[in-house]
């Protein structure tokens, strides 16, 4: 059952790259990134391929590298789309002014 939560890909800013450009090595991975650096789905591609493991290529602004150490210092993190999530709202919310979202005073 695919729901719009499954369909996060089809809003990620590399659908349309070639993905060799995405499974580089090296120098070439710095390049890779940049193309997750507007992405409005990076936290949800990165979730993906942390909860999936995957190996290889550049997920969600993170390299290979980036992302075996990640799980490595949090071996503990049974959902990394969850955590993310969570971590994500806190983020927005702090970051909303304080009278947002409160009535106005009357004067």
């Amino acid at each position: 059952m695919a729901g719009s939560r499954d369909t996060w890909w089809e809003r990620a800013a590399c659908r349309t790259t070639d993905p060799d450009e995405l499974f580089v090595e090296g120098a070439a991975q710095s390049s890779a990134k940049r193309v997750c650096s507007g992405c409005v789905v990076r936290t949800e591609c990165l979730a993906h391929a942390l909860d999936q493991r995957i190996e290889f290529g550049v997920w969600g602004g993170m390299t290979e590298r980036e992302r075996r150490a990640l799980l490595r210092r949090r071996p503990t993190v049974t959902s990394w789309r969850q955590l993310l999530k969570s971590a994500r709202a806190e983020y927005d919310d702090a970051r909303q002014p304080a009278s947002q979202g409160q009535p106005a005073e009357a004067s």
